[in-house]
């Protein structure tokens, strides 16, 4: 397993950039806008993990700005931790039997969220490319949030 980002939502991206790079020092080092989502997502690291970064998309923290969103309340804000993992179906399997809820299934063969005992959403990410789709995976329905 190896981490790859930690997400937040921000409500006001310059102020958030001012403070992650300016301020303390990380630097931007991807980022995606999706006009049909209406979001935007920067990725920061580090000074010691720019160069990782850069070539592998981890360690980061990921800064998510909803473009229609930009007051969030009760720790919303804080998004998820995510990992790669060698076999998402394994990894999934192995917790479903320890009692863990797979709250977004991995029906894709890339992407499975679960949460913590303490409500924590978890990312699970296929390593590479995403693994044929299978049951019972592939029709899974979500199960509460994530």
């Amino acid at each position: 397993m190896k981490f790859l980002h930690t997400m937040i939502r921000v409500g006001d991206l310059d102020r958030s950039l001012h403070f992650f790079c300016d301020i303390l020092g990380l630097a931007e080092v991807r980022r995606m806008e999706n006009e049909k989502g209406r979001y935007t997502l920067v990725y920061l690291a580090a000074p010691a993990d720019i160069e990782e970064a850069k070539s592998t998309g981890a360690p980061t923290i990921e800064l998510t700005y909803n473009w229609d969103e930009h007051e969030y309340l009760g720790g919303r804000n804080f998004g998820h931790l995510a990992f790669a993992v060698d076999d998402i179906y394994d990894v999934c399997s192995r917790l479903q039997k320890a009692g863990v809820t797979i709250n977004r299934p991995p029906r894709d063969g890339h992407m499975a969220f679960v949460r913590t005992p303490d409500e924590i959403s978890i990312e699970l990410l296929q390593k590479g490319k995403p693994l044929e789709p299978k049951e019972p995976w592939a029709s899974a329905q979500n199960i509460g949030v994530w």
